[in-house]
This record gives structure tokens, sequence and C-alpha cells, in this order.
């Protein structure tokens, strides 16, 4: 599944960076990096740190709001902490127009262009819950404040039953990827299927074995790159669109420089076969 001209290659994941989000997020813009994912969940991002670092990077001048790609996120009652971006006593609609308008707060912006529904609040089909959320969410695109919507942490019988009753569809889904469920093989199947844009997170740290695979190491030998680079390269030839959270700027650079490495179709089809 081809990534369209209109969507990024990579984006920088910021989960987990508490006081360096905003130092980070400026050096990924820096480096190269156009998208930038967070969440309005305290707990996992520091979403106003987020917002800092872009404000820094704009101020310098190199780029504007509108070619750079914001993608956060509305995280329900269950998966934050005691931080609340929002009245756990309110309507679960309300609850998403408030946390979006923190979003918009945040970010220093008047849109996004991704919003993505963090995570179904159950294990197995779509509770009411959600069908709120994603019913607010959905007002929010029609007006203008959201490009895209998209859903995360989904499996693919729910996805199907999102696409299927939803006014406004996914366009992005974001699931963790790992090589034992076969890189998410039956959620990648639903997105090519339904024109989706998959992107893949986790896809080192949830695969360690694969990074230390022969043929991975291999592949690096004959590319003089790393294997993190070969494990990124080989996700954006199954379709991926892939989420990076190294921090460093070097790291970074070898990040983006992935795309670059030659993996023919043979090599991506040894890869998923280990």
């Amino acid at each position: 599944m081809p990534v369209a001209p209109m969507f990024p290659t990579f984006f920088y994941g910021t989960a987990w960076k508490e006081d360096r989000t905003e130092a980070l997020v400026r050096e990924a813009l820096t480096v190269g990096f156009t998208a930038i994912d967070t969440a309005n969940q305290r707990r996992h991002y520091h979403e106003a740190g987020v917002g800092a670092g872009i404000a820094a990077y704009l101020a310098d001048g190199p780029s504007s709001r509108d070619r750079l790609f914001l993608q956060t996120k509305f995280t329900h009652v269950a998966g934050q902490d005691s931080r609340l971006p929002y009245d756990p006593k309110a309507d679960v609609g309300v609850q998403v127009e408030q946390s979006f308008a923190k979003s918009l707060e945040h970010l220093r912006t008047d849109y996004v262009d991704s919003y993505v529904l963090h995570g179904p609040s159950a294990n197995h089909g779509l509770a009411d819950e959600d069908w709120k959320a994603w019913r607010a969410m959905e007002t929010i695109a029609k007006s203008g404040r959201a490009r895209f919507l998209g859903i995360s942490n989904v499996s693919w019988s729910q996805l199907e039953e999102l696409i299927r009753r939803a006014e406004v569809p996914p366009t992005f889904v974001q699931n963790r990827c790992y090589r034992r469920k076969g890189w998410d093989q039956e959620v990648r199947d639903v997105c090519r299927e339904r024109g989706l844009h998959y992107q893949g997170f986790w896809l080192l740290s949830a695969n360690p074995e694969i990074l230390a695979h022969p043929h991975v190491e291999a592949l690096a030998r004959r590319f003089a790159c790393t294997t993190a680079q070969v494990v990124y390269r080989f996700a954006l030839g199954l379709g991926m669109i892939v989420l990076s959270g190294t921090t460093g700027p070097g790291h970074m650079r070898e990040c983006l420089a992935a795309a670059a490495i030659d993996l023919d179709a043979k090599d991506i089809a040894r890869i998923a076969a280990i």
C-alpha cells in the first residue's frame, strides 16, 4: 500500500519524553521530520511541550505551520491519569470537544492534520462510549478543525465495524507492530483493502529479535547502515508510515535516511518471513 504524497513517510513520536519533549521536537523538525505525533494524555505525553518545541522551531523561520503535519489524540478516562484534559463527569462527546480545545491550545494552532481516537474502550467491538467519541470527532472534522481522523490500538474487527458505521471514515490506523503477529497483517490487510494508511509504532522496541537476526545484520552490512534502518526500510516496503521516537540528532537523521536504502522485494519478503 503506497503512502499518498500528501502524507508524510515518517512521524516523530513524542511519548515518554517529559521535560525533554520541547527540545527533542525542535531537534526532530530541524533535522528533517515534518510530522509530529502526540496525544492529550499527560500520563504518557507532554503535549504542551510539543507545542513549545514546534513554536521554537517555527520562530527560527525555516518553515511554516502549513508545511507541518500535526497529529494528536483523544484518550478515554481509563487511559488517563489524574491530570485529565476534560471533565470526567461530562458526556464523552463533551470530553472530546474539551480535549480537542486543549490540544489546539497546547499545539498553538487552530487546526490539526489528524485527530485520532487513542484506542477503543473495550477489547472486543466498539462500545457506546467509542461511538460517542467518534461522532464528536466527526463533528470536529466536518468543521475543518481536523483534516483527517484516525484510530489507534485497534483490532481488524473493530476497524471493520468503524468503517462500516462511520459517517466520516478513518484515514489512519496507528498500531503497535509485532513480528510474531505478522507485522499486524490482519489490520494492514483491512487498511490495504479499504484505502486506509497504516502507521506502525514500536517497530524496534517490540521486535529486538529482528534487529539481532543474521539476515537483518547481513543486510545492514551490505548497505553500510544500521539494523534499525533496515527494519524501518522494511516497514516502508510493507506500505507503513513509520513512527520513530528516537532521541539524538544522529539517530533522527539515520531514521530519515532509511528511506533511501535500496531493499528489493525479495529482501522485504525474506524479512517478513522471519
